[in-house]
Formats: structure tokens, sequence, C-alpha cells
């Protein structure tokens, strides 16, 4: 467990869990003790630990591959709390969600409000997370590159997204990654911007890094 954020309003505390270290993020309202999850990859024990002495209002999900989901059904029979997703990835959970999220939704737990971003590209119904200049952005971007896409298709859907809703928000955002380490966003857009100033083949896809790729 490492503790990401702390300041006067929110704390922020991630998990690497499972076989593909992926993350699981906790936000907790420092004035209320309210909180949320944010993945459930596996360990819901690790988890559960995590939130003894907050009062856990939503499990959010930012995609619905296996490796962000591993727990989510013993999270669910523990917790009993709602699940929320986006429509296009909710039908493969492992378990119902409870609320269907869209773009510009807002999430609100204590004093902190979530903005829901739906960002297709790694998967159709890939969503971000964002309150003040901190973004839980799943697999739609890691540091140098953006999530694997499946098809050049997938792969302009995440550059759409990408260039629609997480490049025009503030140089100062940190982006927590599903896997792997944080970003700030002014460094990934400059990477991008060095990545698009170059040609590419037609049929890029994949596992794809702005500076090398």
């Amino acid at each position: 467990m490492t503790t990401v954020v702390k300041d006067d309003r929110i704390q922020i505390e991630k998990l690497e869990l499972g076989p593909f270290g992926t993350n699981a993020y906790i936000l907790v309202c420092r004035n209320t003790g309210e909180s949320v999850v944010v993945d459930a990859p596996a360990d819901a024990g690790k988890i559960l630990e995590l939130l003894k002495g907050t009062r856990p209002k939503y499990i959010l999900i930012t995609h619905n591959h296996m490796d962000h989901t591993g727990a989510l059904a013993e999270l669910k029979s523990t917790l009993d709390l709602p699940i929320a997703a986006h429509p296009d990835d909710a039908g493969r959970l492992p378990v119902s969600a409870d609320q269907l999220l869209s773009d510009g939704d807002v999430i609100s737990f204590g004093d902190i409000k979530l903005s829901v971003l739906h960002t297709p590209g790694h998967t159709p119904g890939s969503t971000c997370f964002l309150t003040g200049s901190y973004l839980i952005a799943g697999d739609t971007l890691f540091p140098d590159g953006p999530g694997r896409t499946g098809s050049p298709a997938d792969f302009k859907r995440i550059l759409d997204s990408l260039t629609g809703k997480i490049f025009v928000l503030p140089d100062d955002t940190q982006v927590f990654p599903g896997h792997g380490n944080s970003a700030i966003l002014v460094k990934e857009r400059k990477a991008f911007e060095d990545f698009s100033a170059r040609s590419h083949q037609p049929n890029l896809c994949g596992d794809v890094l702005w500076a090398s790729s």
C-alpha cells in the first residue's frame, strides 16, 4: 500500500494486487471519512483491510478486464456497495453493475466530487475518474504511452479519447494508471505531441510507446 495523495481534501491509497501488478485505488474524503474503491484486481482482504476506519460508498470500475475485477464479487458480497461502470463494459463484469455511468456524470462521496470521463479505446467502456488535479486513469494512459489496443480502429479511439478528454486537462494533473507508477500530464502531453509529429504505419496498435513507436 502506498499513499499517493494526501492533502486537506482527499487521501488516495494505491494497492498493487494480483499477478499482473494491477493498481486498486481507495479515495477517502478527509473531512467525512467516506470512501470509494476504484477497481478490484485481487486480494479482496487487503482492500477490505485498508477500508477499515472509512465509510465506503461505491466500487467504481475503470474497465471490465479480469485483472481489474478479480476481487469484485467478493467485495460486493462483503460490502454490499453499489458497483458503477460504463454500460459498454458492464455486461462483461463478473457481477452485475448497480449503476451505469455516462460521460459527464458526477460521483459524490463526502465532500468529494468525481467527474466521469468515458475514454474508449482500451475497451469500449473504459472510464477515468477526475477530482481536482487527480486523474484515476485505468488503462487509458500510462507513463510513456496509451493503454494496449487490439486494432488500428481501437488505437484511433484511444487517441481520440486522450486528445478530447485527457490532454485538455491542466498541466499539473497527476495521472494514476491501472498499472505502474503515476505520471504528470504535461510530460505525457509533450511526449504525445512528439509522437504525433512523426509518421507511423496505418495499422499501428497494440502496446504503443510515445518515444519508440
